[in-house]
């Protein structure tokens, strides 16, 4: 606790300048919000006692916390677990961190980001499938109600300031419209700003905004430059300074959610162009050196064999030329798509160095879910069509090749790719094989980690990160918040990994559901 110098003493109200009470708690009585006043008020000021609302101050040196989540990023699509699509941002985090080669979701975006969120299995918060469809059973309703507090909650209630970027896709689609309440939204979840979109994707060029609980236009057009990722990662940089304008001991709670890479892929020209050629070797021969490459860093044991390549899904050398040069300049569209994310996510993590604070914060990067399908076997130009239960045709894609990634677009690469880009597992994204659960976890905390640029082995699972980081604040989850009784926290604290390579603090049972697939890990 500090102590009060003279010159923040004030005549009257017992002394003490209301404007400098957080600094002289000692002076003041207080008391918890809600429970009875326990000061004194007399016929006059001076036989009156003051007495304040109880303000909880972290502790100074508290660390910050940033959750970066990417959407629809398979295991081996980073470069520093395997891909050599360039990611030197990702990389330098994990080369000063670590790594976890056993981390695993749920297959899908609401679901992993409920559970990343509560701690909670994706069906106790009522999420077991997309906020989208929701339906009127429990366990899949979309609501996540008050008895599965958020860690952006918590934290707030600890004295962090609370702020979100990005997709949030945590409400039924009811919930999202402009007469709808807001108490799903991220202001009313714990955050206290937030910049972004609602929904489960939004086109980089012109996205459905909003500003905290209003819809907003987008700054610029992207005829004169806009791109949704770069708004996002400016927004960001934006709410922290407003955050240090006013304190400097403040510890704040980030949750930056870029659309990226999720469809529509679309980014900046000459992001996509710098791959040009880089994938003609197709898919089958990328996955392949992709999964050697994975050998060599450590993220694969020795010995892991490469799973082989269904039957359905083609193989490369044996496609028309026409098909290899649209499904190729897919894929360098995605690689642009990335690399631009790394880029722009990057800017956020300079201006944490440059103000002295990337040291003391716990980032946690993360995909919500392996590489995606839903291109289907031709890849699309528009890939709405494919939602709508409209078949993608390869006729469609051919024509437009060289406007894939541009704002005339809705693009997305073929299954071939995403099958490659979840080496050296099977499936991907919507299904509870690994190609779909499990993911990419880079932990950068060099104040709290042992071991710069390591890979853990642990099994972990995504309701695991909200005890982790609870654990590592010295913050426990209360029983009861906003006064609302709590369900139990289903995850396990794991942050003894973060300083013991070879703990045997892990995760030794984990269920899988989604749309019917299910699965168990049991160690």
């Amino acid at each position: 606790m500090e102590t009060c110098s003279q010159s923040s003493l004030a005549p009257g109200l017992n002394s003490v300048s209301a404007p400098s009470r957080h600094s002289c708690e000692e002076l003041m009585l207080t008391y918890n919000e809600g429970e009875p006043f326990s000061g004194t008020v007399g016929r006059t000021l001076e036989d009156s006692v003051q007495a304040y609302p109880d303000v909880v101050l972290p502790p100074k040196g508290t660390p910050n916390v940033v959750f970066v989540i990417l959407d629809d990023v398979g295991y081996a699509q980073i470069g520093c677990f395997g891909s050599d699509i360039e990611t030197p941002n990702f990389d330098r985090l994990a080369e000063e961190g670590l790594r976890y080669r056993s981390f695993h979701t749920t297959a899908m975006c609401s679901p992993t980001r409920a559970c990343l969120l509560t701690g909670r299995n994706q069906h106790t918060t009522g999420m077991g499938g997309i906020a989208d469809n929701a339906t009127g059973f429990p366990g899949f309703d979309g609501r996540i109600n008050k008895d599965t507090g958020f860690i952006s909650e918590v934290l707030r209630d600890n004295g962090f300031a609370t702020m979100a970027v990005g997709k949030w896709h945590l409400a039924p689609r009811e919930e999202t419209d402009l007469a709808s309440s807001r108490k799903r939204w991220p202001l009313g979840r714990g955050f206290e700003r937030f910049y972004g979109f609602m929904g489960a994707e939004a086109n980089q060029y012109a996205p459905d905004l909003v500003s905290d609980n209003h819809f907003v236009e987008q700054p610029f057009a992207a005829e004169d430059g806009y791109h949704l990722t770069e708004d996002l990662a400016g927004r960001a940089i934006e709410f922290i300074n407003d955050l240090r304008n006013v304190t400097v001991d403040k510890p704040f709670f980030l949750y930056f959610a870029p659309g990226a890479c999720h469809a529509p892929h679309q980014a900046p020209r000459a992001y996509i162009d710098r791959y040009a050629g880089k994938f003609d070797m197709g898919w089958d021969e990328w996955r392949a050196a992709t999964h050697q490459r994975q050998l060599d860093l450590g993220i694969l044991p020795a010995g892991t064999e490469l799973t082989p390549r269904p039957e359905w899904i083609q193989e490369w050398a044996t496609l028309p030329e026409e098909e290899k040069r649209a499904y190729a300049r897919m894929m360098e569209v995605y690689a642009g798509f990335l690399t631009h994310t790394d880029h722009h996510v990057g800017r956020v993590f300079d201006h944490l160095e440059t103000i002295g604070e990337l040291d003391n914060t716990i980032v946690v990067v993360m995909s919500d879910n392996g590489a995606s399908p839903e291109g289907d076997k031709h890849g699309a130009f528009n890939s709405v069509a494919w939602y709508n239960g409209v078949p993608l045709t390869l006729d469609a894609v051919l024509p437009n090749v060289d406007l894939l990634g541009s704002a005339e677009s809705h693009g997305h690469y073929p299954y071939g790719w995403a099958h490659a880009g979840n080496t050296p597992f099977q499936r991907w994204k919507r299904e509870c094989h690994e190609g779909g659960v499990a993911d990419p976890l880079i932990v950068h905390w060099p104040a709290g980690t042992n071991g710069t640029g390591e890979v853990r082995n642990q099994y972990l699972h995504v309701i695991d990160i909200m005890p982790t980081v609870l654990d590592a604040l010295g913050i426990e989850m209360p029983t009861v918040l906003e006064g609302v009784p709590q369900k139990p926290i289903e995850g396990k604290s794991l942050l003894e990994s973060f300083s013991v390579p070879e703990t045997s603090q892990q995760r030794t049972a984990q269920y899988y559901e989604l749309l019917g697939c299910r699965a168990i890990y049991h160690e």
